[in-house]
C-alpha cells in the first residue's frame, strides 16, 4: 500500500486514526497498541503476504536478544552478553545478507573461479534493510544499558509502526517509545492533527508532481537511449539527482506527516542536503537518520577519529562502502560509496588548511560531485554509468542538436521543472522549517487544500517509491 494512493488516503489512514484514538478513548491502551501493530502489520502484508512470518520471527529473535541483556545472571558475565550481542548481530546481518547479497556474491564468485552455479533469485522483502538497522540499533542500544523493553507488544510497535516501517526514517527506540506512553500524546491533538496533514500533503506534492516527472527523464536517459549527446546527458544525471531528492524526502514528508496524526514526532531526515558546502555537511542534511546510524554503530565502533589519521582516514572509507553496500547489491552501490568515503577523507585533510573558498564555488563543487556521483548510485551496471558519464563530459557541447532524451509529451516541461527544483531546493524553507512554524490558520488550511488536490490529480500515474529498492 503506497502513501500516494487513494486506498491508503481515504481508508486505511483514516480508519486507523479513528479506531486508534476511538480505543485510546475507552482507555484501552493494550487495545490501542495492539490495533494499531495489526493495522501497521495490514499495511506491510499488502504488497507481500508471505514475508510477514520473516518479520514476526524478526521481532521475537531480536525482542528475545535484547531483553535477555537485563537479566541479571548475564548481566554479572560481561562475555555472555558480548557473545549474546555477537550472535544477534550476525544473524540481522546473515538474514539481510541472504536476501539481499545471495545473487550478487554468486555473480562474483562465478566471475572469478569460472563458475556456472545458478543464481536463486530471491525476491528482496520489503523494508528488511530498514527493519534490520532500526533492530541492530536496538540491539546494541540494550547491551550498553541505554534502554529496557520487557514488554514485546511495545517492541512490535517500536519496529513495525506504519510510517516509517517501510523506508524509514530509521528511528531508536529511546525517543519513539516514551513519546507512546506520554500522556499527552494519548487524546487527539488538534494541531499535530493539521500539522500532520499539512506535511504529509507537502510530501505527496513532491512525490506526485516533481519527483515522478523527473522520473520520465532520467528513465529515458538512463534506460531507453543507448548513447547520450552533452546537453541529455547533464540534464539525465540531474532528473535523477531531483528525482531522488523528492522521490525519498516526500516519502520522509509523508511518514513524518502520518506519525504526527498519532502524536508521534518521527525525527528529521533530510534538511536542505543540495545547500550543502562541502560533502561533510552534505551528509549533515541527507538521509540524517541513517547518517547517525553509520556514525554510532560502525564509524564509533571502528574507533572513530580517536586514532591516528590514517586510522580516521580509513574508518571513513569503510564506514561509507558499508554504507554503499547497504544500499544495493552491485559494484556501482559500492563505488558510490568509495567515492563519498574519499570525498569525506579528502575534505577532513583540507579543513585544517583553512582555505576560504567563496560559497559559491564551494557549493558548485559539492553539488556537482554530489550529482555525479549519483550517476553511479542509479546506474544500472559500469556500461550505464559510463554513457551517462560520456554524454555529459565526452561529447562537444551542441545546442542545435535534437534532444531525444526531450521526445515525449512533457519535454517542453524539463527546463521549467529544472529550474523550479533549483528553486526549491536552494532558496525555500524546507518542510522540516515549515513543520516547526506551522500555525493552523486558514492560510495553511489553503496550503495543504491546493497541495494535495494538485498531487491527487496526477495520482494516476504509475507510482513507486525509489527507496523501497533498497
Amino acid at each position: 500500500m503506497l502513501f500516494s494512493s487513494y486506498l491508503f488516503i481515504f481508508a486505511f489512514l483514516p480508519i486507523t486514526f479513528f479506531i486508534y484514538f476511538y480505543l485510546l478513548g475507552k482507555k484501552l491502551l493494550i487495545g490501542a497498541k495492539s490495533f494499531l501493530v495489526f493495522a501497521s502489520l495490514l499495511f506491510y502484508t499488502f504488497w507481500n503476504v508471505k514475508y510477514l512470518p520473516l518479520i514476526l520471527i524478526s521481532m521475537l529473535f531480536n525482542y528475545a536478544i535484547g531483553n535477555s541483556f537485563n537479566n541479571k545472571s548475564i548481566e554479572k558475565v560481561k562475555t555472555h552478553k558480548k557473545a549474546l550481542l555477537t550472535i544477534g548481530i550476525i544473524a540481522n546481518i546473515a538474514l539481510l545478507g541472504y536476501f539481499k547479497y545471495s545473487d550478487f556474491f554468486i555473480e562474483n564468485l562465478n566471475l572469478v573461479f569460472d563458475n556456472s552455479i545458478p543464481l536463486l533469485h530471491i525476491a528482496l522483502p520489503l523494508a528488511i534493510s530498514f527493519f534490520t538497522f532500526q533492530q541492530i540499533a536496538f540491539l546494541v542500544d540494550s547491551y550498553r544499558g541505554k534502554i529496557q523493553e520487557d514488554d514485546f507488544l511495545n517492541y512490535a510497535l517500536f519496529v513495525t509502526f506504519f510510517p516509517q516501517l517501510i523506508a524509514g526514517p530509521i528511528v531508536y527506540h529511546a525517543e519513539i517509545m516514551p513519546q507512546f506512553a506520554t500522556k499527552g500524546n494519548l487524546v487527539k491533538n488538534h494541531k499535530n492533527i493539521a500539522t500532520g496533514i499539512f506535511i504529509f500533503s507537502i510530501g505527496l506534492f513532491k512525490k506526485v508532481i516533481i519527483a515522478d516527472t523527473f522520473a520520465i527523464w532520467s528513465t529515458k536517459g538512463f534506460d531507453q537511449l543507448a548513447t547520450l549527446n552533452f546537453i541529455e546527458g547533464w540534464l539525465t544525471s540531474l532528473s535523477y539527482t531531483f528525482q531522488l531528492y523528492f522521490d525519498f524526502s516526500g516519502y520522509t514528508d509523508m511518514a513524518i506527516g502520518a506519525a504526527m496524526l498519532f502524536n508521534i514526532k518521527l525525527p528529521i531526515n533530510f534538511n536542505s542536503p543540495y545547500k550543502a558546502l562541502d560533502i561533510q555537511d552534505f551528509w549533515r542534511r541527507w538521509h540524517i537518520t541513517l547518517s547517525r546510524f553509520l556514525k554510532d554503530y560502525i564509524y564509533i565502533p571502528l574507533g572513530g577519529n580517536r586514532k591516528s589519521s590514517v586510522r580516521t582516514s580509513s574508518n571513513l572509507l569503510m564506514t561509507f562502502i558499508l554504507g554503499g553496500i547497504w544500499h544495493g547489491a552491485g559494484w556501482t552501490f559500492i563505488f558510490w560509496g568509495f567515492l563519498h568515503g574519499m570525498a569525506l577523507v579528502i575534505h577532513r585533510f583540507w579543513k585544517p588548511l583553512r582555505f576560504a573558498m567563496p560559497k559559491l564555488l564551494a557549493w558548485f563543487i559539492t553539488f556537482n560531485f554530489i550529482n555525479i556521483a549519483w550517476v553511479f548510485f542509479r546506474a544500472n551496471d559500469w556500461n550505464n554509468a559510463i554513457k551517462v558519464l560520456k554524454g555529459m563530459f565526452l561529447t562537444v557541447p551542441d545546442f542545435g542538436v535534437k534532444i531525444a532524451i526531450l521526445e515525449s509529451k512533457e519535454s517542453s516541461d524539463i527546463y521549467v521543472f529544472s529550474i523550479l527544483a533549483f528553486g526549491i531546493t536552494l532558496f525555500m524553507r524546507n518542510s522540516m522549517q515549515w513543520r516547526e512554524d506551522f500555525n493552523p490558520t486558514k492560510l495553511y488550511g489553503a496550503y495543504t487544500l491546493v497541495l494535495l488536490l494538485s498531487a491527487m490529480y496526477f495520482m494516476h500515474r504509475p507510482i513507486t517509491f525509489l527507496y523501497f529498492n533498497f
